[in-house]
């Protein structure tokens, strides 16, 4: 089956590799020249473990291939699918602007039967705008579906190649006969793909989102109390973790969530319940315990060493909003830095992939600088704030860290450190929700 693309960014590249793997014939297109000029000659815009070889596999065999003439990949192929950015607008909302020009110039492009597929994360009603947009500008039959992604950036690839379910919503029989011979390849393990009206997919991806979301904030609170009372919230993770009505999954306490797509679908999903005359109180509440959470570094370093950090020296391990990512965006680092910064601190930042991107995300503030490497970072510092744990950095040479700091104070927002062996080999040590 020959399969359009619309949008090569983190969703559209992910799925359009994905489908070709399975030997789909797979156009993926993009008005963005410079990066289809980067896909044609071998390059990725992104860091994804794992889809550089998958791209590249699949180019080389002909099964995938990257332009920018949108009209000829809507005349080619049979199933479009929208996967193009749904940045949030001014009041939380979704923009859909760029979804609805596709569906324009899909409507515009037809000859005939298309199926048109919104993988973009959209609002509830979204499907139904992409319908009376395309039924407007086009007389040939069509139908459209949603069709939601959950990809975990740093895990797309597997994800996409061995997903634990798939969620469509679609309105007819023809759409649906349709989407099973695309997901046909991808559910032989029998993870389930869950039809269900197109709506129902809509707020499918919001509320899992949120949902995990709302988990991150709640352990963010446990901890915060656990600060306060004097329990180890390593201990009542694992104690809550093991009943199996909720699981060990997310209840990891941090700095606070970034990326993509939580901070963006929470926003989403309070502005729909906002635009419906429903206040979404929990959702309300997770956002602010997030925005809070991302000082939360800042705050032990103030505690610790005072309000004014001028002259004092910081190393960041991590910028990323999460491991195996270059993706700044939200990212608790940049919080952190500029919390630092505006203190006067001076702050020595290190990332193993997301250096370019955090250069051109944070790269404005005064006092920030970037290391090449981690214990180039910490040489000379006053302190090491651990923000995004990389593999590299859960087991480092301690005594070459002690040697290398200025003074040995470590702040880990991750709670990836043994706090004992550190306060043994003479570390100050503070966690998040840690005795």
């Amino acid at each position: 089956m020959k399969t359009g693309v619309i949008g090569t960014g983190y969703v559209g590249l992910v799925l359009g590799a994905g489908l070709s793997e399975s030997g789909n014939h797979v156009i993926c297109g993009d008005i963005d020249k410079g990066k289809i000029a980067t896909l044609k000659a071998g390059g990725i815009p992104i860091y994804e473990p794992g889809l550089e070889d998958l791209v590249a596999r699949n180019a080389a065999k002909g099964r995938l291939e990257f332009t920018t003439d949108i009209p000829r990949l809507v005349r080619e192929a049979q199933v479009i699918f929208i996967a193009v950015g749904t940045p949030p607008d001014e009041d939380g909302s979704a923009d859909l602007k760029h979804v609805l020009a596709c569906a324009r110039t899909i409507a515009g492009n037809m000859d005939g039967y298309r199926l048109v597929v919104v993988k973009s994360t959209v609002p509830v009603g979204t499907c139904d705008r992409v319908r009376t947009e395309v039924a407007a500008h086009t007389d040939h039959p069509f139908d459209v579906a949603s069709n939601p992604e959950f990809l975990k950036e740093g895990d797309a690839v597997n994800d996409m190649m061995r997903p634990d379910r798939i969620v469509v919503g679609t309105a007819t029989d023809k759409a649906r006969e349709l989407m099973s011979d695309v997901y046909a390849p991808f559910v032989r393990t029998d993870n389930p793909i869950l039809f269900m009206d197109i709506r129902s997919s809509e707020m499918t991806k919001y509320a899992a989102n949120a949902m995990l979301a709302t988990r991150i904030s709640f352990m963010n609170e446990i901890a915060a109390l656990c600060d306060a009372m004097g329990a180890d919230v390593d201990n009542v993770r694992r104690g809550v973790g093991s009943d199996p009505r909720i699981g060990r999954k997310f209840l990891f306490p941090g700095v606070g969530y970034g990326g993509s797509c939580f901070p963006k679908d929470v926003k989403a999903l309070v502005a729909t319940g906002r635009e419906s005359g429903l206040a979404m109180r929990i959702l309300e509440a997770v956002e602010a315990v997030n925005a809070d959470q991302k000082r939360l570094l800042v705050d032990k370093v103030v505690g610790h060493f005072g309000e004014d950090l001028q002259g004092l020296r910081f190393a960041m391990w991590g910028l990323a909003f999460k491991p195996n990512t270059d993706d700044m965006r939200e990212a608790p680092s940049i919080e952190i830095a500029r919390g630092l910064c505006e203190r006067g601190g001076e702050v020595i930042a290190y990332d193993p992939v997301a250096q370019e991107p955090a250069e051109e995300a944070m790269g404005n503030l005064h006092g920030l600088v970037f290391a090449s490497d981690g214990y180039e970072a910490v040489a000379g510092a006053d302190a090491l704030l651990l923000v995004t744990e990389w593999g590299e950095f859960r087991q480092p040479d301690l005594q070459r860290l002690k040697q290398s700091m200025k003074q040995p104070v470590v702040f880990d927002g991750r709670n990836i450190f043994n706090g004992d062996r550190l306060k043994d080999l003479g570390f100050t040590y503070y966690g998040v929700g840690r005795t």
